[in-house]
């Protein structure tokens, strides 16, 4: 089935002057490593990709956060993210997550938030297709799969039999080559942007959700609208601007004021606009820090409310 394409992105409704925190929503991160090295089995630390989705949460106007992330890294996200509330993971001797503590946690999040944003910095290994098959198959809020949820998706066999939430999943084009591969979709998302928006459009219609399809020309596809982003720049191509993204789409779900795919293409665009935003600030095509162009963002997201 063809897709169709969206050419003009509506305007977010402008914030009432009596709204409090409560009113814009709660945003909840599940992410992080910390790290292990026991026999052949080997993981790096990863503690800024939780912490940079936050701010890519509060940035784009949710009113609160919270963070789930690895027993160890705890303090060390919520300095980075001050204005987050932490949620420890339980880990075991070679601090791994255990599956089954972090399941009360994660049916705590599904119950108090209104999306949960999963992947960002996890890692690999059974206890994160464990967690993520038990986001995925709940049905009382929307996730948004990210990074290595997207990985722990590519790993387990039909997963799209457990998927019974509302969806987002962010792959760049290398998980997205993985998510083909496991779904037997042929093409290529890295190749020519009609190659990609097929890619983007066919990866949607067999998953049933909203994916973004990152790198030059972001597409966003629901299998029936099509949209392709058109700004950015090359200041973006760092490490974190992704986890950024996965901030952003899940706080703008978590306002309710615009639909899934609305939500997922007017996030792209903030944030590739942001980028745009933070070279002509410093006169440059890189160097940018992924926590600068969540500073960006408040700002464009303000350019995209109604009159």
């Amino acid at each position: 089935m063809e897709a169709q394409q969206v050419n003009t992105l509506v305007k977010l409704p402008k914030r009432a002057t009596d709204s409090h925190k409560g009113t814009f929503g709660s945003v909840a991160i599940v992410g992080g490593s910390a790290g292990m090295h026991h026999n052949d089995k080997f993981a790096a630390t990863m503690l800024g990709a939780p912490a940079l989705a936050a701010m890519g949460a509060i940035r784009a106007g949710c009113g609160l956060v919270k963070v789930a992330v690895p027993m160890p890294l705890v303090e060390s996200v919520l300095t980075l993210a001050p204005f987050a509330t932490g949620f420890g993971l339980e880990v075991d001797a070679d601090r791994a997550i255990i599956p089954s503590s972090a399941a009360v946690v994660i049916d705590e999040l599904v119950r108090t938030n209104e999306v949960v944003v999963v992947g960002p910095g996890m890692g690999t290994g059974h206890e994160i297709e464990q967690i993520v098959t038990r986001l995925i198959g709940q049905e009382d809020v929307p996730i948004v799969v990210d990074a290595d949820g997207l990985n722990a998706l590519t790993a387990m066999p039909d997963f799209t039999r457990d998927v019974r939430a509302t969806m987002v999943m962010t792959p760049h084009p290398g998980e997205a080559k993985r998510l083909m591969a496991a779904l037997s979709i042929t093409g290529d998302p890295a190749g020519t942007q009609p190659e990609r928006i097929k890619a983007c459009v066919e990866i949607a219609q067999r998953v049933g959700c909203v994916v973004v399809l990152k790198g030059k020309g972001t597409v966003v596809s629901n299998g029936h609208l099509v949209w392709v982003c058109d700004r950015g720049c090359s200041a973006l191509s760092v490490g974190g601007t992704g986890d950024v993204l996965a901030g952003v789409i899940g706080s703008l779900i978590a306002q309710k004021n615009i639909d899934l795919f609305m939500a997922c293409a007017i996030g792209v665009q903030a944030h590739a606009i942001a980028g745009e935003q933070w070279a002509t600030h410093h006169n440059a095509t890189s160097g940018m820090i992924a926590n600068e162009l969540a500073d960006e963002l408040a700002g464009v997201i303000e350019t995209m409310r109604q009159d």
